[in-house]
C-alpha cells in the first residue's frame, strides 16, 4: 500500500516552522506527502534587504516555497493563491482577493478536488484556533474538515483527520520568558499581534506524538528557505535549548476516528489505515 499524507495549510512557510522534520521523516520513509498552500503569503512582514530582486512579496515567498518543497521532498504542491488576510482584525481581512473572504462552498470545493485526486488516507491541517489565531489557518481548517467529512462513505476517502499541536511545555515556556524580559505574553511577535495565551487556551489533546530527533537537521534546512520571514536569534540560552528539544517530537491531535477513552498515545499516523483501492 502507498501511503500518502495531505497537510492542508495556508502561508509559505507553514509546512517548515513546526513541521518540516515530521515532514521529512515521512518523506524518507516512501510515504508521499503533498501540500495545500492556500495564500501567496503577500503580506507577511519583508525587510527591503531581503527581497533579493524579486518585484512582490508574494513572488519571493512563493519561490521560499518551493526551495523548502524540494529540501522536503514533498511529492506536490498545490498552491491555491489567494490573497494573504493579514493577522485577525487587520484591515486585510476585508480585501475581496484574501482568503478570509473566500466564499466557503467554494474553498471547500478547491480542497475535495485536492483529496479526490490524490486519495491520502491521512490528512492534517490546523486546530480549530488556527494554532496562533490567524484567520486564514482557520479558514482552510474549516474547508479541510469539512472537505474531509463530505467525503465518508466514497470509495478512497481518507480515513484520518489530526491537527497539528504546539507542545504545551513550549507555550508555557514562551509566557514565562516573554514576562521574565518583560514583554506582554498577549503581544508577541514582530508586529506584537500573536497572544500566547490564547494560543495556550487553544490547545487541544495530544493523541500522537512522534519522534522527528534525526529530522531536525533537515527541518531546519526547510525553514532556512523562508529566510525571509526568520528573526534574528536571540533571548535566552536556555529557552533556545528548551526549543530545541520539545522540537525532537512531532505532536498531532487526532480527530476522526474519535479517539477512546484510555486509548495509547499513538507513534504513527497510518496505524490501522486500511487499504482501499479502486
Amino acid at each position: 500500500m502507498t501511503k500518502r499524507l495531505l497537510f492542508a495549510l495556508a502561508h509559505p512557510d507553514d509546512e517548515s516552522f513546526g513541521s518540516g522534520a515530521f515532514i521529512s521523516r515521512c518523506t524518507s520513509q516512501g510515504i508521499e506527502v503533498s501540500l495545500i498552500c492556500a495564500t501567496n503569503g503577500d503580506v507577511g512582514t519583508v525587510s527591503a534587504e531581503k527581497m533579493n530582486g524579486y518585484k512582490t512579496v508574494a513572488e519571493l515567498r512563493t519561490a521560499e516555497l518551493d526551495c523548502a518543497a524540494q529540501v522536503l521532498g514533498l511529492k506536490e504542491v498545490i498552491k491555491f493563491g489567494y490573497r494573504d488576510s493579514g493577522m485577525m482584525g487587520s484591515a486585510d481581512n476585508n480585501d475581496p482577493q484574501a482568503l478570509w473572504q473566500a466564499d466557503p462552498e467554494t474553498l471547500i470545493q478547491q480542497v475535495i478536488e485536492v483529496m479526490e485526486r490524490i486519495r491520502p488516507q491521512v490528512v492534517v491541517t490546523f486546530n480549530k484556533f488556527g494554532g496562533y489565531g490567524h484567520p486564514d489557518h482557520i479558514k482552510i481548517q474549516q474547508a479541510t474538515a469539512a472537505a474531509f467529512n463530505r467525503l465518508q462513505g466514497q470509495p478512497n476517502a481518507p480515513q484520518k483527520l489530526y491537527y497539528s499541536s504546539f507542545p504545551m511545555g513550549l507555550l508555557k515556556m514562551g509566557v514565562f520568558f516573554s514576562r521574565l524580559a518583560g514583554r506582554d505574553p498577549r503581544k508577541m511577535g514582530v508586529n506584537k499581534d500573536v497572544d500566547f495565551m490564547a494560543v495556550l487556551e487553544a490547545v487541544e489533546p495530544v493523541h500522537a506524538r512522534i519522534s522527528v530527533k534525526a529530522w531536525t537537521d533537515q527541518g531546519q534546512k526547510a525553514a532556512d528557505c523562508h529566510a525571509s520571514q526568520i528573526s534574528p536569534r536571540a533571548g535566552f540560552p536556555l529557552a533556545r535549548l528548551y526549543i530545541s528539544r520539545a522540537m525532537q517530537t512531532a505532536g498531532f491531535t487526532r480527530v476522526v476516528p474519535e479517539p477512546r477513552r484510555g486509548e495509547p498515545i499513538e507513534s504513527d499516523l497510518f496505524a490501522g489505515v486500511r487499504e482501499r483501492e479502486v
